[in-house]
């Protein structure tokens, strides 16, 4: 059975890509920050106890990286999807400050490289090899013509460029690595005015990820298979 690693997956867009997986009889290992709090990701696991699993994960800790993969030990996971992030207030020149944006940059940058670099091995051993990295339009330098949101636009050219140099240091392990942009969703943090709801940015992103392959590693797509300018 194919094993789907979802971080941040007790709402917005993770909770989404769990209904959509749920259904197709998948092994799915669910990461959220409060287990408790997870209602609804409780809801699928009490629905559907052999296809899933929850791992209560904290991406502000040092350890994080490591616990998870003493949970996963030595099964495959053939797609790592690393969804997991936040946004941020207070984007303004004069109102960035630096608590607020190493935490961004702690949770949208950093733990999914130290995730990926944890369970690296178990990629490597599965089937499909495959990670994917939730970015954002909004990091893109050449799509920039706005300015302002310095916090959240940092967070997600960095990891950007953590996909980009990812693909080219696992291309040789046959991985294929990719940057999606899921469009603006109505979810917490999108907003009730974005356009794009999670089901149809999910739907899209599982069309993408499963019509991609080693050919298409490096690369920064949106919801619709669509090429973004880094």
């Amino acid at each position: 059975m194919t094993n789907i690693l979802i971080t941040g997956a007790n709402r917005g867009l993770g909770l989404g890509f769990v209904k959509k997986y749920i259904e197709k009889n998948l092994h799915l290992i669910c990461t959220t920050r409060d287990i408790s709090g997870s209602k609804e990701l409780l809801a699928y696991k009490e629905k559907y106890p052999d296809n899933m699993e929850i791992f209560e994960l904290d991406l502000l800790k040092d350890n994080a990286a490591l616990t998870l993969a003493n949970f996963i030990k030595d099964r495959p996971i053939d797609i790592l999807i690393n969804n997991a992030g936040v946004g941020s207030s207070n984007q303004h020149f004069q109102a960035v400050s630096l608590n607020p944006w190493l935490e961004v940059l702690k949770v949208n940058l950093i733990a999914p490289l130290m995730i990926t670099q944890a369970i690296i091995k178990n990629v490597k051993i599965s089937s499909a090899k495959k990670i994917y990295f939730l970015s954002s339009q909004l990091g893109s330098i050449e799509d920039n013509n706005s300015g302002g949101m310095y916090i959240y636009r940092s967070s997600k050219s960095g990891l950007n460029q953590v996909v980009k140099s990812l693909s080219i240091d696992l291309k040789a392990y046959g991985i294929t690595v990719v940057s999606l942009h899921p469009g603006w969703v109505k979810t917490d943090m999108g907003g009730a005015n974005a356009p794009v709801s999670i089901d149809e940015s999910v739907e899209g992103m599982i069309r993408v990820i499963e019509t991609t392959d080693i050919a298409d590693t490096g690369k920064f797509l949106n919801f619709h298979g669509r090429e973004l300018p880094w």
